[in-house]
């Protein structure tokens, strides 16, 4: 049964940084693309990167340049580098792949304030 763990997430201040893993169990990241969504309160569940299984990254316009997916495949992980972060990246952060059907982590919340 495929799993996926994130972790890494808290409050941090405008302009700080944050890594997010998401360690995934039952699957290889190696063969399976890996995405990144964030979920704020009152708004729809935003894409914010996404990693092939060959590893090429892709963001949207609302996070390029700030944030950076990558994955270890020894490690059978896959993080999330944010930098230069924003009050609006406040929310829950998820990762999800689909292998058969959708698999979801279960969250981990990213509170950007002063």
């Amino acid at each position: 049964q495929a799993q996926l763990v994130e972790s890494g997430g808290g409050l941090v201040q405008p302009g700080g940084s944050l890594r997010l893993s998401c360690a995934a169990s039952g699957f290889r990241v190696s063969s399976y693309a890996i995405k990144w969504y964030r979920q704020a309160p009152g708004k729809e569940r935003e894409l914010v990167a996404i990693i092939t299984s060959g590893g090429t990254p892709n963001y949207p316009d609302s996070v390029k340049g700030r944030f950076t997916i990558s994955k270890d495949n020894a490690k059978n992980t896959v993080y999330l580098q944010m930098n230069n972060l924003k009050p609006e990246d406040t929310g829950v952060y998820l990762c999800y792949t689909y292998r058969n059907r959708n698999y979801w982590g279960q969250g981990t919340q990213v509170t950007v304030s002063s």
